[in-house]
Protein backbone atom coordinates (compact mmCIF):
# COMPACT_ATOMS: atom_id res chain seq x y z
CA UNK A 1 0.00 0.00 0.00
CA UNK A 2 1.15 3.50 -0.65
CA UNK A 3 2.09 5.87 2.28
CA UNK A 4 -1.18 7.02 4.18
CA UNK A 5 -2.02 10.65 3.46
CA UNK A 6 -1.89 13.01 6.23
CA UNK A 7 -5.93 13.26 6.43
CA UNK A 8 -8.91 11.97 4.31
CA UNK A 9 -12.36 12.69 3.77
CA UNK A 10 -15.31 10.91 1.99
CA UNK A 11 -18.70 13.49 1.19
CA UNK A 12 -21.15 13.36 -1.54
CA UNK A 13 -20.18 17.26 -1.17
CA UNK A 14 -17.51 17.96 0.18
CA UNK A 15 -16.98 21.12 1.82
CA UNK A 16 -13.19 21.69 0.80
CA UNK A 17 -11.34 20.38 -2.54
CA UNK A 18 -9.00 18.13 -1.20
CA UNK A 19 -8.10 14.94 -3.09
CA UNK A 20 -9.72 12.15 -1.66
CA UNK A 21 -7.55 8.70 -1.98
CA UNK A 22 -9.45 5.89 -3.15
CA UNK A 23 -10.07 2.70 -1.05
CA UNK A 24 -6.77 0.54 -1.13
CA UNK A 25 -8.57 -2.73 -0.66
CA UNK A 26 -12.32 -3.76 -0.82
CA UNK A 27 -13.95 -4.67 2.04
CA UNK A 28 -15.35 -7.83 0.83
CA UNK A 29 -11.55 -8.85 0.10
CA UNK A 30 -10.53 -8.23 3.35
CA UNK A 31 -13.06 -8.89 5.34
CA UNK A 32 -13.03 -12.55 4.51
CA UNK A 33 -14.79 -15.55 6.41
CA UNK A 34 -11.96 -18.03 5.29
CA UNK A 35 -10.88 -18.71 8.87
CA UNK A 36 -12.29 -18.70 12.28
CA UNK A 37 -10.31 -15.03 13.53
CA UNK A 38 -11.44 -12.83 10.38
CA UNK A 39 -14.73 -14.78 10.75
CA UNK A 40 -14.96 -13.25 14.44
CA UNK A 41 -13.58 -10.35 13.39
CA UNK A 42 -16.47 -10.16 10.86
CA UNK A 43 -19.21 -10.52 13.14
CA UNK A 44 -17.69 -8.13 16.06
CA UNK A 45 -17.16 -5.35 13.18
CA UNK A 46 -20.78 -5.79 11.97
CA UNK A 47 -22.13 -5.82 16.07
CA UNK A 48 -20.37 -2.52 16.65
CA UNK A 49 -21.10 -0.64 13.34
CA UNK A 50 -24.79 0.18 14.71
CA UNK A 51 -23.69 1.25 18.46
CA UNK A 52 -22.44 4.55 18.41
CA UNK A 53 -19.44 4.13 20.88
CA UNK A 54 -15.46 5.08 19.91
CA UNK A 55 -13.65 1.63 18.69
CA UNK A 56 -10.00 1.53 18.57
CA UNK A 57 -7.95 -0.79 16.30
CA UNK A 58 -5.07 -2.13 16.78
CA UNK A 59 -2.82 -4.26 14.64
CA UNK A 60 0.21 -4.66 12.75
CA UNK A 61 1.19 -1.50 9.77
CA UNK A 62 -0.55 -2.68 7.08
CA UNK A 63 -2.72 -5.00 8.13
CA UNK A 64 -6.10 -3.04 6.97
CA UNK A 65 -6.92 -1.31 9.87
CA UNK A 66 -8.72 1.52 7.87
CA UNK A 67 -10.35 -0.87 6.05
CA UNK A 68 -11.93 -2.25 8.85
CA UNK A 69 -12.85 1.56 10.16
CA UNK A 70 -14.07 2.51 6.68
CA UNK A 71 -16.31 -0.65 7.18
CA UNK A 72 -17.77 0.54 10.45
CA UNK A 73 -18.42 3.61 9.60
CA UNK A 74 -20.71 2.37 5.93
CA UNK A 75 -22.24 -0.09 7.92
CA UNK A 76 -24.03 2.48 10.47
CA UNK A 77 -26.33 4.85 10.85
CA UNK A 78 -23.85 7.20 9.90
CA UNK A 79 -22.99 6.40 6.86
CA UNK A 80 -24.87 9.21 4.81
CA UNK A 81 -22.52 11.67 6.53
CA UNK A 82 -18.81 12.22 6.13
CA UNK A 83 -15.65 9.74 6.82
CA UNK A 84 -12.86 11.53 8.31
CA UNK A 85 -9.53 10.24 8.74
CA UNK A 86 -6.21 12.43 10.30
CA UNK A 87 -2.73 10.60 10.47
CA UNK A 88 -1.39 11.70 13.51
CA UNK A 89 1.98 10.55 12.52
CA UNK A 90 2.21 12.75 9.37
CA UNK A 91 1.81 16.01 10.65
CA UNK A 92 4.06 18.11 13.22
CA UNK A 93 2.22 18.79 16.78
CA UNK A 94 1.35 22.28 15.70
CA UNK A 95 -0.28 21.46 12.23
CA UNK A 96 -2.45 18.53 13.84
CA UNK A 97 -3.96 21.04 16.51
CA UNK A 98 -4.86 23.04 13.68
CA UNK A 99 -6.23 20.70 11.68
CA UNK A 100 -8.38 18.75 14.30
CA UNK A 101 -10.02 21.77 16.04
CA UNK A 102 -9.44 24.63 13.23
CA UNK A 103 -8.30 28.26 13.82
CA UNK A 104 -9.21 31.44 13.61
CA UNK A 105 -8.46 34.70 11.82
CA UNK A 106 -5.16 36.09 13.38
CA UNK A 107 -5.24 32.95 15.62
CA UNK A 108 -1.80 32.69 13.99
CA UNK A 109 0.99 34.15 11.73
CA UNK A 110 -0.63 33.91 8.09
CA UNK A 111 -4.10 32.61 9.70
CA UNK A 112 -5.71 35.35 7.27
CA UNK A 113 -9.29 33.64 7.68
CA UNK A 114 -10.88 31.13 10.21
CA UNK A 115 -10.62 27.66 9.05
CA UNK A 116 -12.86 24.70 10.24
CA UNK A 117 -11.08 21.55 11.50
CA UNK A 118 -11.74 18.18 10.95
CA UNK A 119 -13.82 17.82 13.83
CA UNK A 120 -16.46 19.98 12.42
CA UNK A 121 -16.20 18.88 9.22
CA UNK A 122 -16.69 15.28 10.66
CA UNK A 123 -19.95 16.61 12.51
CA UNK A 124 -22.72 14.00 11.99
CA UNK A 125 -20.61 11.11 11.22
CA UNK A 126 -17.07 9.50 12.00
CA UNK A 127 -13.51 10.88 12.61
CA UNK A 128 -10.82 8.26 12.32
CA UNK A 129 -7.24 9.48 14.61
CA UNK A 130 -4.66 6.82 13.08
CA UNK A 131 -1.57 6.39 14.45
CA UNK A 132 -3.26 7.84 17.65
CA UNK A 133 -0.17 6.60 19.93
CA UNK A 134 1.65 9.29 17.51
CA UNK A 135 -0.39 12.08 19.33
CA UNK A 136 1.68 14.37 21.80
CA UNK A 137 0.44 14.42 25.28
CA UNK A 138 -0.78 18.08 25.27
CA UNK A 139 -2.94 17.33 22.57
CA UNK A 140 -3.91 14.21 23.74
CA UNK A 141 -5.32 16.17 26.81
CA UNK A 142 -7.02 18.66 24.55
CA UNK A 143 -8.47 15.61 22.31
CA UNK A 144 -9.70 13.76 25.88
CA UNK A 145 -11.88 16.84 26.67
CA UNK A 146 -13.28 16.93 23.48
CA UNK A 147 -14.58 13.86 23.60
CA UNK A 148 -16.09 13.97 27.18
CA UNK A 149 -17.70 17.11 26.12
CA UNK A 150 -18.56 17.05 22.61
CA UNK A 151 -17.19 20.68 22.09
CA UNK A 152 -14.11 22.34 22.04
CA UNK A 153 -12.56 26.18 21.17
CA UNK A 154 -10.80 26.71 17.46
CA UNK A 155 -7.35 27.92 17.99
CA UNK A 156 -7.60 31.73 18.89
CA UNK A 157 -11.34 31.24 18.95
CA UNK A 158 -13.83 32.17 21.85
CA UNK A 159 -17.03 30.51 20.73
CA UNK A 160 -17.33 27.16 22.18
CA UNK A 161 -17.77 24.78 18.83
CA UNK A 162 -20.49 21.94 19.98
CA UNK A 163 -19.99 18.49 17.68
CA UNK A 164 -21.17 15.27 17.18
CA UNK A 165 -18.96 12.61 15.93
CA UNK A 166 -18.05 9.18 16.09
CA UNK A 167 -14.33 8.93 16.91
CA UNK A 168 -12.47 5.34 16.31
CA UNK A 169 -9.25 5.33 16.73
CA UNK A 170 -5.92 2.86 15.33
CA UNK A 171 -2.47 2.05 16.24
CA UNK A 172 0.57 -0.36 16.06
CA UNK A 173 2.15 0.68 18.56
CA UNK A 174 2.27 -1.83 22.34
CA UNK A 175 -0.37 -0.58 24.07
CA UNK A 176 0.90 -1.73 27.38
CA UNK A 177 4.51 0.04 27.32
CA UNK A 178 2.96 3.10 25.78
CA UNK A 179 0.71 3.49 28.95
CA UNK A 180 3.87 2.60 31.48
CA UNK A 181 6.03 5.11 29.29
CA UNK A 182 3.44 7.60 28.98
CA UNK A 183 3.18 7.53 25.75
CA UNK A 184 -0.01 7.31 25.50
CA UNK A 185 -2.49 8.99 27.95
CA UNK A 186 -3.87 6.30 30.19
CA UNK A 187 -7.27 8.36 30.81
CA UNK A 188 -7.10 8.76 26.97
CA UNK A 189 -6.72 4.99 26.11
CA UNK A 190 -9.98 4.30 28.65
CA UNK A 191 -11.96 6.37 26.74
CA UNK A 192 -11.26 5.54 22.99
CA UNK A 193 -10.97 1.32 24.10
CA UNK A 194 -14.39 0.64 25.06
CA UNK A 195 -14.48 -1.80 22.64
CA UNK A 196 -11.20 -3.11 20.88
CA UNK A 197 -10.73 -4.81 17.80
CA UNK A 198 -7.54 -6.81 16.93
CA UNK A 199 -7.09 -6.77 13.32
CA UNK A 200 -4.55 -10.42 12.64
CA UNK A 201 -1.56 -9.79 10.66
CA UNK A 202 -1.35 -11.39 6.93
CA UNK A 203 0.64 -14.58 8.54
CA UNK A 204 -2.25 -15.33 10.74
CA UNK A 205 -4.84 -15.37 7.55
CA UNK A 206 -3.07 -16.90 4.96
CA UNK A 207 -5.94 -18.30 3.16
CA UNK A 208 -6.63 -14.97 2.06
CA UNK A 209 -3.44 -14.73 0.37
CA UNK A 210 -4.61 -15.81 -3.44
CA UNK A 211 -7.81 -13.34 -3.56
CA UNK A 212 -5.60 -10.72 -2.40
CA UNK A 213 -3.00 -11.29 -5.50
CA UNK A 214 -6.00 -11.29 -7.62
CA UNK A 215 -7.41 -8.22 -6.94
CA UNK A 216 -4.39 -6.31 -6.13
CA UNK A 217 -3.02 -7.71 -9.90
CA UNK A 218 -6.23 -6.63 -11.48
CA UNK A 219 -6.36 -3.13 -9.46
CA UNK A 220 -2.94 -2.50 -10.12
CA UNK A 221 -2.08 -3.39 -13.47
CA UNK A 222 -3.72 -0.45 -15.36
CA UNK A 223 -2.53 2.35 -12.76
CA UNK A 224 0.99 0.78 -14.23
CA UNK A 225 0.07 0.17 -17.92
CA UNK A 226 0.27 -3.71 -17.46
CA UNK A 227 -1.65 -6.82 -18.53
CA UNK A 228 -2.91 -8.68 -15.58
CA UNK A 229 -0.40 -11.68 -15.34
CA UNK A 230 -1.06 -15.34 -14.20
CA UNK A 231 0.93 -16.06 -11.01
CA UNK A 232 3.18 -19.22 -11.64
CA UNK A 233 2.80 -22.04 -8.85
CA UNK A 234 6.39 -21.41 -7.44
CA UNK A 235 5.38 -17.48 -6.81
CA UNK A 236 2.17 -18.58 -5.37
CA UNK A 237 3.92 -21.19 -3.03
CA UNK A 238 6.36 -18.76 -1.90
CA UNK A 239 4.08 -16.11 -1.42
CA UNK A 240 2.27 -18.48 0.78
CA UNK A 241 5.43 -19.15 2.54
CA UNK A 242 6.33 -15.92 3.04
CA UNK A 243 6.19 -14.03 6.59
CA UNK A 244 4.84 -10.52 5.08
CA UNK A 245 6.17 -8.39 7.90
CA UNK A 246 4.57 -5.68 5.98
CA UNK A 247 1.24 -7.27 6.00
CA UNK A 248 -1.35 -6.32 2.94
CA UNK A 249 0.99 -2.94 2.24
CA UNK A 250 4.18 -4.96 1.75
CA UNK A 251 2.01 -7.18 -0.71
CA UNK A 252 0.80 -4.77 -2.99
CA UNK A 253 4.59 -3.39 -3.71
CA UNK A 254 5.62 -7.11 -4.12
CA UNK A 255 2.37 -7.33 -7.04
CA UNK A 256 3.45 -4.18 -8.18
CA UNK A 257 7.31 -5.15 -8.65
CA UNK A 258 5.45 -8.62 -10.22
CA UNK A 259 3.82 -7.06 -12.93
CA UNK A 260 7.01 -4.69 -13.93
CA UNK A 261 9.59 -6.88 -14.05
CA UNK A 262 6.89 -9.57 -15.10
CA UNK A 263 9.88 -12.33 -14.73
CA UNK A 264 10.16 -14.97 -12.32
CA UNK A 265 13.66 -14.90 -12.08
CA UNK A 266 13.80 -11.81 -11.28
CA UNK A 267 11.68 -11.40 -8.87
CA UNK A 268 13.38 -13.82 -6.56
CA UNK A 269 16.64 -12.16 -7.58
CA UNK A 270 16.24 -9.03 -6.92
CA UNK A 271 12.48 -8.83 -5.24
CA UNK A 272 11.57 -9.16 -1.36
CA UNK A 273 12.40 -12.89 -0.95
CA UNK A 274 15.52 -12.49 -1.59
CA UNK A 275 16.12 -9.42 0.84
CA UNK A 276 14.67 -9.90 3.49
CA UNK A 277 14.91 -13.92 3.96
CA UNK A 278 11.56 -14.35 2.83
CA UNK A 279 10.20 -17.98 2.07
CA UNK A 280 13.43 -19.24 1.25
CA UNK A 281 13.73 -21.55 3.85
CA UNK A 282 17.40 -22.64 4.93
CA UNK A 283 17.69 -26.26 5.90
CA UNK A 284 19.46 -26.96 9.24
CA UNK A 285 21.40 -29.56 7.16
CA UNK A 286 21.70 -29.39 2.89
CA UNK A 287 21.55 -32.83 1.54
CA UNK A 288 23.60 -32.24 -1.86
CA UNK A 289 22.40 -34.82 -4.46
CA UNK A 290 23.44 -36.02 -7.92
CA UNK A 291 22.00 -38.10 -10.30
CA UNK A 292 23.46 -41.64 -9.94
CA UNK A 293 23.39 -43.34 -13.32
CA UNK A 294 25.29 -40.22 -15.01
CA UNK A 295 28.92 -41.12 -15.52
CA UNK A 296 29.72 -37.03 -16.30
CA UNK A 297 31.93 -36.21 -13.59
CA UNK A 298 32.45 -32.62 -14.91
CA UNK A 299 28.89 -32.45 -14.54
CA UNK A 300 28.44 -33.55 -11.25
CA UNK A 301 31.31 -31.26 -9.83
CA UNK A 302 29.29 -28.80 -11.40
CA UNK A 303 26.30 -29.88 -10.23
CA UNK A 304 27.37 -30.30 -6.31
CA UNK A 305 29.54 -27.46 -6.80
CA UNK A 306 26.08 -24.95 -7.87
CA UNK A 307 24.11 -26.83 -4.90
CA UNK A 308 27.22 -25.35 -2.27
CA UNK A 309 26.80 -22.15 -3.36
CA UNK A 310 23.16 -21.94 -3.51
CA UNK A 311 22.80 -23.20 0.30
CA UNK A 312 25.37 -21.11 1.88
CA UNK A 313 23.75 -18.19 0.35
CA UNK A 314 20.40 -19.21 1.41
CA UNK A 315 22.17 -19.12 4.73
CA UNK A 316 24.03 -16.18 4.58
CA UNK A 317 20.73 -14.15 3.41
CA UNK A 318 18.66 -16.00 6.50
CA UNK A 319 22.12 -14.95 8.79
CA UNK A 320 21.98 -11.54 7.93
CA UNK A 321 18.00 -10.15 7.54
CA UNK A 322 18.04 -10.53 4.04
CA UNK A 323 20.60 -7.57 3.55
CA UNK A 324 23.01 -8.66 0.94
CA UNK A 325 25.87 -6.39 1.92
CA UNK A 326 26.23 -7.71 5.37
CA UNK A 327 25.46 -11.78 3.43
CA UNK A 328 28.50 -10.48 1.00
CA UNK A 329 30.19 -10.02 3.49
CA UNK A 330 29.94 -13.46 5.16
CA UNK A 331 30.52 -15.12 2.38
CA UNK A 332 33.65 -13.18 1.32
CA UNK A 333 32.81 -11.85 -2.10
CA UNK A 334 31.60 -8.93 -3.21
CA UNK A 335 27.54 -8.02 -3.46
CA UNK A 336 27.76 -7.39 -7.03
CA UNK A 337 29.30 -11.40 -7.37
CA UNK A 338 26.47 -12.11 -4.88
CA UNK A 339 24.12 -10.73 -7.00
CA UNK A 340 24.76 -12.37 -9.66
CA UNK A 341 24.89 -15.67 -7.77
CA UNK A 342 21.40 -14.74 -7.05
CA UNK A 343 20.21 -14.74 -10.69
CA UNK A 344 21.90 -17.79 -10.93
CA UNK A 345 20.73 -19.48 -8.32
CA UNK A 346 17.09 -18.13 -8.38
CA UNK A 347 15.35 -21.50 -9.20
CA UNK A 348 17.42 -23.46 -6.39
CA UNK A 349 16.27 -20.27 -3.56
CA UNK A 350 13.10 -20.58 -4.39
Amino acid sequence: MSAPAPFLIENPTPLRAWPVPKEELQEDIFLSNENPVMARLYSRVARLAGVDVPVLLLGESGVGKEVVARRIHNSSPRARARFVKLNCAALPSELIESELFGYEAGAFTGATKSKPGLFELADGGTLLLDEIGELPPFLQAKLLHALQDHRFLRLGGRSVVNVNVRILAATNIKIQEALETKRLRQDLYYRLSAFTLQIPPLRERRAEIPRLLSYLMARLAPTLDREVKPVPPEILDACMRYEWPGNIRELENFVKRYLIFGDTDEIFSEDVFSRSGGPVAVPNAVQFRCDPNSSDLKQMVRDLKAQAESAAIRLALQRSNGRRAEAARLLNISTKALTQKLRRYCTALA
